[in-house]
């Protein structure tokens, strides 16, 4: 598939992505190689493939939830780099 420069654009501003110049060819290509090689995926004889509806038959194992040793406090704040009253400050979110 033929991916021209103004689609490596389009791409990076979608992404939110500044190229530089220097950028924009290298891309092209990478591109261009990713989309050829999806594209090749559809020649496979898949035909007699049944799909997957699940990746496990089985469940996953589980460990038992059993308290363990913690850290104090104090070793919890230890590397902190800011703590006020015995908890960590972190700055505002919303």
């Amino acid at each position: 598939m033929e991916v021209t420069r103004e689609d490596v654009l389009r791409c990076a501003q979608l992404a939110h992505l500044s190229l530089r110049e220097d950028e924009i060819e290298p891309m092209r290509e990478a591109m261009a190689r990713m989309l050829s090689h999806a594209a090749s995926l559809d020649e496979l004889p898949l035909e007699a493939i049944e799909p997957m509806v699940m990746g496990l038959q089985q469940p996953l194992p589980r460990r038992a939830d059993e308290p363990g040793s913690s850290f104090s406090q104090a070793q919890a704040l230890a590397n902190a780099p800011a703590q006020d009253r015995g908890m960590f400050v972190v700055p505002k979110v919303l």
